[in-house]
């Protein structure tokens, strides 16, 4: 099967049938929802006696756990196959089955790289007051093997967060209100409908702008609604018909972001500059005497562009993790120099960046 020809529609069949016709190595990510196999039981009642609409449909139920492991087997193969070397699969879950599909995750050869936790602000209550409100599902992001060269969009997730470091615990409500697709009854036309929020921070963190995401469990389009969106290409494969009319209806109505509002931000590489080029350009001199910020720890400078404080010699980092106790240590920005016309102390960064714009330019 061309992957051009089903690129960025929804195809109205079985997953792993579909996903053994594709080319291998042919998509950049895979998002999977797959069953999981709640097996609820009885009837769960409100309060107030009202039913609980779980999820009760034929294509979560499984006869055993030895039916539903090796279907999760059959799948994650599939995946694998069509999955680029260096792409990355997330495959969400909650306690029923997470379990189970990371260990099978895990004898295919995945490796996996976090389990993000989706922290769910408004989750349904424990009615019955047995268990804890069960508040969270949990994503697996692996790769094909340890040595992939995957996409991760660090900066960009930064920015996401407000210049902090995203931590694996994201805090997204479930989906609701206008999002949330009905039947004409007005009841949930999908029971799991997962959040665009919660999407969005997915393809954000592990693809780029143009990327194939394939979504083999596809229901209402979620991902292909927050894919197209992005500027991101998608394949989704679902085998209900009155989910795939949904999600094709959602996705028609999706207008794609400008490319300028695609960019995301990505950290520069820089080029590297030793620290012998600050001697060698006169900014510093052998003997000068560098501190860090708080004036606790000193090193001389020597001729090499090495340093030696008390208790090391080496490199700047060497050093400057020596005097922390630190495994490893930035030099550029640890260490100050006492500027000789104001007496304030300056960052040697800022000789480096000196550097690099008499070089550079930048």
């Amino acid at each position: 099967m061309d992957i051009e020809q089903i690129k960025d529609t929804v195809v109205n069949d079985d997953s792993v049938k579909i996903m053994n016709q594709l080319p291998e190595n042919s998509v950049d990510v895979i998002f999977a929802d797959p069953p999981y196999n709640m097996q609820l039981g009885e009837m769960l009642l409100r309060p107030d006696n009202s039913v609980v609409n779980g999820v009760n449909e034929e294509w979560d139920s499984f006869e055993n756990l030895s039916a539903y492991d090796e279907y999760t087997k059959k799948w994650l193969t599939a995946a694998r196959r069509v999955l680029k070397e260096d792409g990355s699969i997330w495959v969400i879950g909650s306690y029923h089955n997470i379990f189970r599909v990371g260990y099978i995750l895990q004898n295919l050869g995945f490796w996996i790289l976090n389990d993000v936790v989706w922290n769910k602000t408004n989750p349904m209550p424990n009615f019955k007051g047995t268990r804890f409100t069960n508040a969270h599902e949990t994503m697996i992001w692996a790769i094909k093997n340890p040595k992939a060269k995957y996409t991760f969009n660090y900066e960009a997730m930064k920015a996401l967060n407000d210049d902090t470091q995203m931590r694996s615990i994201w805090e997204i409500p479930i989906c609701n209100g206008k999002e949330r697709l009905k039947k004409e009854d007005g009841e949930k036309l999908h029971p799991t409908q997962k959040p665009e929020a919660l999407l969005y921070r997915v393809l954000l963190a592990s693809s780029k702008v143009g990327d194939v995401v394939l979504d083999p469990f596809f229901g209402t389009g979620t991902t292909g609604a927050v894919a197209k969106k992005m500027g991101r290409h998608f394949i989704g494969i679902e085998r209900d018909s009155n989910y795939v009319e949904g999600a094709r209806k959602r996705i028609a109505s999706v207008e794609p972001m400008s490319a300028t509002a695609a960019e995301y931000t990505i950290k520069k590489k820089m080029p590297r500059i030793p620290f012998g080029n600050v001697l060698e350009r006169g900014m510093l001199q052998p003997g000068d005497i560098l501190s860090d910020i708080s004036n606790k720890h000193f090193a001389t400078i020597r001729s090499d562009g090495s340093i030696k404080s008390i208790c090391a010699e080496g490199s700047i980092h060497q050093v400057g993790a020596a005097e922390q106790n630190a495994a490893a240590c930035n030099g550029w920005e640890y260490w100050y120099f006492k500027d000789k016309q104001n007496g304030k102390l300056v960052c040697i960064d800022e000789l480096r960046k000196q550097i690099r714009t008499e070089l550079y330019g930048e």
